[in-house]
């Protein structure tokens, strides 16, 4: 907390305090239910806003990502495959496969 960072009287009573305010509210939820039942409603439907406001981030970076600029292949194409080469090579050396 903010006391073990800052070492002075005033921010050990303001912590206290904040402390206490966390005990009361838990201790009046407990006390009454429906404030409870309302509480825990909240807190399911903020629950459900974080899975959305997940999805709207990551669309957003996805979109503000530059994209990677296709290069093109240097060299020449002859429509064979590689491994038709290698069986000419192959013959030519007398080798065969």
């Amino acid at each position: 907390m903010l006391s073990s960072v800052l070492n002075s009287e005033q921010v050990i009573e303001v912590n206290i305090t904040i402390m206490l305010a966390f005990v009361k509210l838990r201790q009046i939820l407990e006390s009454n239910e429906e404030l409870s039942r309302k509480f825990a409603a909240v807190i399911r439907k903020l629950s459900t806003h974080d899975k959305y406001f997940k999805v709207v981030f990551d669309e957003l970076k996805r979109l503000t990502e530059q994209p990677t600029p296709s290069r093109k292949q240097i060299g020449f194409k002859t429509g064979k495959k590689r491994k038709d080469y290698v069986l000419v090579a192959a013959r030519e050396a007398g080798v065969s496969m």
